[in-house]
């Protein structure tokens, strides 16, 4: 990651989303853009029936920025997946990067993890509350943790944050300005809250947050809606895999891999030493 090789990698990296989608946002209200989708007076309801399908995209935005997050798009196409998904996501891919890899490093610490779920975030809305009021707080840990919690640094941290808030203002505002009126606020806008509200809720789950007796750890689901869910979401439930490997696309093949890659192990040492 840049970020932990130039200190102001991020400042320069929401500047640039920022000054771009500025440039973007004020040159549709130039030419006076209506908006991709029809207006009030031409919508129909029954129109509502693709919110799902809209939903569903939205929701595999995440699960390939994730994916982006541990480089398992070919290289040549990883970093523009992640950046375009970030976009959909209103995240941006170095924020989900960074927050991500910091999960995976400490997975349910209650003062490192973005997400930990443990006894004071057990609850599902608790825990959703928790991580809406914590992601922002890794961010600026992980910036403490490379260069120094000193007062130059939270300064530098809250121009930072100012920088990226803005930034997401004004991606909202392409986001509107682009789809129009009908578009943003009966398809991306709802697309987007059950989309937060479904990864916040994979995170939940995939803790052992239906078992809490057991503790909180990365766990496999394969049940019910989970049984669905990872066969169109790329095996996302299947997390305690994930945690184990996380350079695989699909994570329900795990199994399948491990065993792949001892027949090769073994039928290299059948086969001896070279000559």
């Amino acid at each position: 990651m840049r970020f932990r090789h130039r200190r102001a990698f991020y400042v320069l990296y929401d500047g640039t989303y920022l000054v771009l989608f500025s440039a973007i946002l004020a040159t549709m209200l130039a030419l006076g853009w209506q908006g991709l989708t029809p207006t009030w007076a031409e919508f129909n309801w029954w129109w509502l029936l693709a919110l799902p399908l809209v939903t569903h995209l939205h929701i595999l935005a995440s699960v390939f920025i994730h994916n982006c997050s541990h480089g398992n798009f070919p290289k040549a196409i990883n970093r523009l997946v992640g950046e375009l998904c970030g976009i959909i996501v209103l995240t941006r891919y170095a924020s989900w990067e960074i927050i991500h890899r910091r999960h995976h490093k400490y997975s349910d610490d209650l003062d490192k993890d973005p997400h930990p779920l443990t006894k004071e975030t057990a609850g599902y809305w608790k825990f959703t509350w928790h991580t809406i009021t914590n992601v922002e707080r890794q961010l600026q840990m992980q910036f403490f943790d490379l260069y120094g919690d000193t007062e130059e640094n939270r300064s530098f941290e809250k121009r930072r944050a100012f920088t990226s808030y803005a930034t997401n203002i004004v991606l909202i505002a392409c986001w509107y300005v682009f789809l129009g009126p009908v578009g943003f606020f009966l398809f991306f806008l709802p697309a987007s809250v059950i989309g937060f509200l479904h990864i916040n809720h994979f995170n939940w789950c995939t803790h052992n947050a239906h078992k809490p007796e057991e503790g909180y750890f990365p766990v496999n689901l394969d049940h019910g809606y989970y049984w669905v869910g990872n066969r169109i979401w790329f095996g996302i439930y299947y997390h305690g895999y994930h945690h184990k490997q996380a350079n695989l696309f699909n994570p329900m093949r795990y199994e399948a891999f491990q065993k792949a890659k001892a027949e090769r192990l073994a039928a290299r040492k059948a086969a001896g030493p070279r000559a």
